[in-house]
């Protein structure tokens, strides 16, 4: 079965406290957070590599191969342990809350996680790129599968509008933080392997948008020749604030409210003698107060 919610939300509010305490330790926590941009780029770069081929040929089960080996992502954010800027939308406003955290350390863990993944996610493209992996196989004077992938991709994302990226991003995020949301409720490992694979299946095979996984495909894409820093720049605008709100308001605020404590209704008890006595809920065992009200 899984976690109740209130006990979820308790949860995830310590571990915002966790959070807003690691962040002022600011190179480890930016390490951190660089390991996390690092551990999707490696998911991204899967995903090229697998799925060029396909998308060349014109394979219809491009799209699922492409969601199916995402997961990778989150498992390595997860069990490794990394500092997610998508992830953290979610679990600093439940921390903010329920009083866990204040405003300001809110701000802190996003903008460093942000920025963390940020290098990180160029840093492994910019080796990736090093490596010629993407490059592999090429016919003399033509793009590899995965390079021509990859342009493809930074293309279709710079030619939407800005609305569609932050709404690709809403719905994104709102996919990943369900999958932390769920895996936080479990208590087995297998079970959060695969909430994490479902949801994260979900949202790459739908097309929607992922900030940090945006990093690194147009960091692939600068390397190579094929975009550049203004539409990264870009696309950071409208899809960092899409995940948030997807994320942070929509899951994280929403599954907050929903397992806030009830207020206790006045509990109603009758005597035998007719008398209705109102109480508070708080009356133990089977000792009823002194009568309040009028005789019925």
């Amino acid at each position: 079965m899984p976690i109740p919610i209130p006990e979820a939300l308790s949860d995830g509010s310590a571990l915002a406290k966790v959070k807003a305490g690691q962040v002022r330790g600011l190179p480890r926590y930016l390490l951190l957070s660089a390991f996390a941009g690092a551990f999707v780029g490696v998911a991204v770069v899967l995903l090229v590599s697998v799925s060029g081929p396909l998308v060349a040929a014109g394979h219809p089960m491009a799209k699922l191969i492409q969601g199916a080996v995402f997961g990778v992502a989150l498992t390595l954010v997860v069990f490794a342990g990394a500092e997610l800027v998508t992830g953290n939308a979610m679990t600093m406003l439940q921390g903010l809350w329920v009083g866990a955290v204040r405003g300001r350390d809110v701000a802190a863990v996003w903008a460093a996680s942000l920025f963390g993944n940020l290098v990180g996610s160029l840093a492994f493209a910019a080796l990736v790129h090093g490596g010629g992996t993407l490059h592999a196989g090429a016919a003399p004077g033509k793009a590899a599968p995965g390079e021509a992938l990859v342009a493809s991709m930074v293309a279709a994302k710079d030619a939407a509008s800005g609305s569609q990226l932050f709404w690709r991003a809403l719905l994104c995020n709102m996919l990943v933080c369900l999958a932390l949301w769920m895996a936080s409720r479990t208590k087995s490992d297998g079970a959060k392997l695969a909430v994490l694979w479902w949801a994260l299946l979900a949202f790459i095979a739908s097309g929607f948008e992922h900030s940090v996984a945006n990093m690194t495909l147009f960091g692939l894409g600068i390397f190579q020749g094929s975009a550049t820093w203004g539409e990264l720049a870009r696309n950071l605008l409208w899809t960092v604030p899409g995940n948030v709100v997807g994320g942070g308001l929509l899951v994280g605020l929403g599954y907050a409210w929903i397992g806030r404590p009830s207020p206790k209704p006045d509990a109603v008890a009758e005597r035998v003698d007719g008398t209705v006595i109102v109480v508070d809920g708080s009356v133990a065992g089977d000792t009823l107060p002194s009568p309040v009200g009028a005789p019925v």
